[in-house]
């Protein structure tokens, strides 16, 4: 099946010509990078070079992803809105790994985006592309909004035990710690070398765009503070709540393996995980705890940001919408050391 990348020269656009070289099912026909235009992919991203040795950026114009299987847009937000509604009749699908198309109700955007959306009309065609949660609407739709990487692990560390009535919906802490990957490849001085070496930063507080989809995605109030830590990949979210019943660490465990053990890319995990064994794999590693001294429930999960946060999910996404086994083309085993 033939599919585009729009967004392809970032971080994430990178990420998903990695995966897709290795998809025995997926030709990328088309990558699509409007900074980028007339490069060739493997001179700006050496690490491509063997997987596309003639392959040259093109423009993000619709007409040059006619007749594809299915694109993926990996651009920052607000290019989606613009691109997507001159683009959902000339393919078979869309997988957008923006936030363009995730929050149900278009009035959040003002608020936390900084402006009113341009295709109200569309977010409600688009399904919320977190399969371990949102299976049958993925797999029926040819539309998808793949999370963003701190809701993917705040939803799969706190979702089940909301879904099973033991937490209170009201006063649920989510802190997040992203490596410097997840801002993006755009330069900034805040992600230089000798800012970001040796340090470990909160930022975004009380106002970060993500907050409205975690609240959205688990049914919740959220306050969720975001963290820049040294590293090039990987996120840990660890995550409060109060409990709405008698609860145990054994009961909510016990709740996690019925979500997770099951599923291909969610392991249950006795002790705290920890980025680096995610890295390179769409599998994340969450686990609980309830402290019975202070009444909190803790839930942690560690992932990839680039990729069950971002490219691995937009292609399980992908494989869901086009038929194919979902675990198609993704690796389980993370890189080490």
């Amino acid at each position: 099946m033939k599919v585009g990348v729009v967004g392809a020269s970032g971080y994430a656009g990178g990420e998903l010509l990695r995966l897709c070289a290795g998809h025995p099912a997926l030709e990328v026909a088309v990558a699509c990078a409007g900074t980028q235009a007339g490069r060739p992919v493997g001179t700006h991203t050496p690490s491509l070079a063997a997987a596309y040795p003639s392959m040259v950026y093109e423009p993000p114009e619709p007409e040059n992803l006619d007749g594809l299987d299915l694109v993926f847009c990996a651009l920052p937000h607000g290019q989606s809105q613009r691109l997507v509604p001159a683009l959902v009749d000339r393919v078979g699908g869309v997988v957008d790994l923006a936030a363009d198309f995730r929050l149900r109700d278009p009035g959040l955007y003002p608020r936390w985006y900084g402006e009113a959306h341009t295709a109200p009309e569309m977010l409600d065609r688009f399904a919320y592309g977190l399969p371990e949660l949102f299976r049958p609407a993925i797999a029926g739709s040819r539309l998808v909004a793949v999370p963003g990487c701190y809701p993917t692990a705040a939803a799969l560390a706190l979702a089940p035990l909301l879904r099973a009535g033991v937490l209170e919906r009201t006063g649920v802490v989510v802190d997040a710690a992203s490596g410097v990957s997840g801002a993006g490849r755009a330069p900034a001085e805040s992600l230089h070398f000798g800012t970001v070496d040796g340090s470990f930063a909160a930022y975004g507080l009380l106002d970060h765009r993500h907050t409205p989809e975690m609240e959205q995605v688990l049914e919740a109030s959220v306050l969720f503070t975001p963290h820049l830590a040294p590293m090039s990949r990987g996120i840990l979210a660890t995550c409060y709540a109060r409990p709405s019943a008698v609860l145990t660490t054994a009961g909510a465990l016990d709740i996690l393996h019925a979500a997770y053990d099951h599923e291909r890319f969610v392991l249950v995990v006795d002790d705290p995980p920890a980025t680096k064994p995610t890295t390179g794999s769409n599998t994340a590693h969450v686990t609980a705890r309830v402290d019975a001294r202070t009444g909190w429930v803790i839930a942690l999960c560690a992932l990839d940001n680039l990729v069950k946060g971002a490219a691995g999910q937009a292609v399980q996404c992908a494989n869901l919408v086009l038929g194919l086994p979902e675990g198609e083309g993704l690796a389980v085993a993370g890189v080490a050391p």
